[in-house]
């Protein structure tokens, strides 16, 4: 991608001052802090009120594999009610907590990448098409009822081959033809339309699963497993790591193909690989939660704000802020009525809403 002649690195290009670099090291920082706090929180937010000392004594015990602490921390009535404990915070709470985590971070690091790709300060990863996809291979599920008995593991399957398909297509485009960002972005736009059309067509056809579908529409975090949660860790250790590595390249391609070209970065296959990339990595995420919009969007511009444009840091620390992002949306979707699962989808839209419109309206002299 980038020649190894004498030519300056792409990252190069975008030189970073020392207090830049110390300021996105106290970001980060920050960010793990909040992250382990809101962890904690986490664990002791569900339907079940449990003591605080016993379900950290359950993480203790059981994330240190039976090594440290006891069971529940002695304050179990009885050996019955500390299983009981036990499974409701380790197998119910903490692999929620984690797919939180996994696909807000997935879902941030694809917004991350595909504004800096379409240098497009409003993309997301929801832009191309992607959630509508997902949402009619959901849809093709619930209004058939295909495989009553194994849909909660087909779900998965269907929604991420709904969204591979726009995915697929805009990646064709950017292969075939010599297509601009904006064009790129508008199919992305005709085949959310198009989606939109079919997934009303099949509710029409069958509405009996509409309930189902309007549910997944707004996301939905709970019924998580750890078989799901290693399916996302490893998809994101793997599309995530490669987006990150691609930071050199994003800082290049902001300043035009052409510029980009002349320093050796191929900026038509870079472009598909990223897409290409992004879209695994969402599809992945939509997959297990459903449509959760606004975190791509928000979590790479609040990290510029905080830290500059320099995509070598912006994705990295974008991952960290959209898990911190989704998994607070995520508690407060439980506490704001309680004993009621609102979709995860709600909170993340009331924050997103205003500051699309902030990015929208506001003065054209500031930066990205």
């Amino acid at each position: 991608m980038v020649d190894a002649g004498d030519r300056a690195p792409p990252g190069d290009l975008l030189p970073s001052a020392g207090s830049s670099r110390s300021r996105a090291a106290l970001v980060a920082l920050a960010l793990c802090a909040v992250l382990l706090i809101l962890v904690g929180v986490s664990s002791l937010v569900g339907s079940h009120w449990l003591p605080p000392l016993a379900v950290f004594a359950i993480l203790l015990h059981q994330g240190s594999g039976g090594l440290l602490g006891s069971p529940c921390g002695g304050m179990a009535p009885s050996g019955t009610e500390c299983t009981i404990w036990t499974e409701i915070v380790w197998d119910a709470r903490i692999p929620t907590i984690l797919v939180a985590l996994l696909c807000g971070a997935a879902l941030a690091l694809s917004g991350g990448t595909l504004q800096g790709t379409f240098r497009n300060p409003l993309c997301d990863p929801f832009l191309l098409g992607l959630s509508s996809g997902a949402a009619m291979g959901a849809s093709i599920l619930f209004t058939f009822q295909v495989a009553l008995a194994d849909q909660s593991a087909l779900l998965p399957l269907f929604a991420f081959l709904g969204a591979i398909v726009p995915g697929m297509v805009v990646y064709v485009a950017a292969r075939r033809f010599a297509s601009s960002p904006e064009s790129l972005v508008l199919t992305g736009v005709a085949l959310s339309a198009l989606f939109s059309a079919i997934l009303a067509m099949f509710l029409f056809l069958n509405p009996s699963g509409g309930l189902q579908v309007s549910f997944w529409l707004l996301g939905n975090l709970q019924d998580q497993t750890w078989t799901r949660v290693g399916l996302l860790a490893a998809a994101l250790l793997i599309g995530g790591s490669l987006l990150v590595l691609y930071g050199r390249e994003l800082n290049v391609l902001q300043l035009g193909p052409e510029v980009a070209e002349s320093v050796g970065v191929e900026a038509r296959r870079t472009t598909r690989r990223l897409i290409l990339l992004s879209t695994l990595v969402t599809a992945v995420a939509v997959a297990f939660t459903g449509v959760i919009g606004f975190v791509g969007l928000v979590s790479p511009h609040v990290v510029r704000l905080l830290v500059g444009p320099d995509y070598r840091r912006v994705l990295p620390l974008s991952a960290l802020f959209g898990a911190v992002f989704l998994l607070g949306a995520g508690d407060l979707a439980q506490l704001v009525i309680p004993q009621v699962f609102l979709p995860v989808g709600i909170p993340t839209s009331f924050a997103g809403v205003p500051f699309f419109l902030y990015l929208l309206y506001r003065p054209k002299s500031r930066t990205r």
